[in-house]
């Protein structure tokens, strides 16, 4: 990334060169220009990279912070079974039709069956229209 910014100043700086005298021209930005595209570059990952990952792992605390005794779940391993009973980080997972109990971490969840899916929000526009709002 510094290779980048060095090629854009040096062009830059090559660029602006007055042709009587050879030598280089005033910036107006001065040296902020390579500030200011680095800061640029940072809100850009920011917005691409650790947002959306902080979002994902705020839907998954809330997957594990609702778990309840009989919900179905699978788990990261891809074990599938009833919630017996659940302790402060684990929990026991009964699976098969042998009633096979596993004590489990509750991180090792990856997706409950029997919770209600939230509704997801447009990104733009107004929100469609169901047979309910319809009725209204």
């Amino acid at each position: 990334m510094y290779m980048v910014i060095n090629l854009l100043s040096n062009a830059a700086a090559a660029s602006g060169t007055t042709a009587a005298s050879g030598t280089p021209a005033a910036n107006p930005l001065g040296g902020w220009t390579s500030y200011i595209f680095l800061g640029g570059i940072l809100v850009l990952m920011y917005f691409l990279l650790i947002r959306p990952q902080r979002k994902r792992q705020k839907e998954e605390q809330a997957v594990r912070d609702s778990l309840q005794v009989g919900d179905e779940i699978i788990t990261i391993g891809g074990l599938s079974g009833k919630v017996v009973s659940i302790k402060d980080d684990s929990f026991v997972l009964e699976t098969g039709s042998d009633k096979n109990k596993i004590r489990m971490m509750k991180w090792a969840i990856q997706e409950n069956l029997t919770a209600p899916k939230p509704e997801k929000q447009p990104l733009f526009g107004r929100k469609k229209k169901t047979e309910d709002d319809s009725a209204k």
